[in-house]
């Protein structure tokens, strides 16, 4: 199993925080606490080309919102 980590800073001159949490749950986002902002759960065993292009995906989703992210995937036991 494979989770990619989200991680948010906002701009007070961009869009507004729930806008922003609503257009990440619109591609599968789901907004977690701890060290990360959202989490999104693979259903397969993602490669560096799927990480990518989501990448891409997220970057067009939150383009003219002045936000700035960072994203971490990695493999999970399936225990976590």
């Amino acid at each position: 199993m494979m989770r990619t980590y989200l991680t948010m800073m906002f701009n007070t001159e961009g869009g507004r925080p729930s806008d922003i949490v609503e257009r990440l749950q619109m591609i599968g986002f789901k907004p977690t606490t701890g060290n990360y902002d959202f989490v999104y759960e693979w259903d397969k065993n993602a490669t560096i080309e799927d990480t990518i292009y989501f990448a891409d995906k997220i970057h067009g989703t939150l383009k003219g919102l002045g936000v700035m992210f960072k994203l971490e995937t990695e493999v999970v036991s399936e225990s976590e």
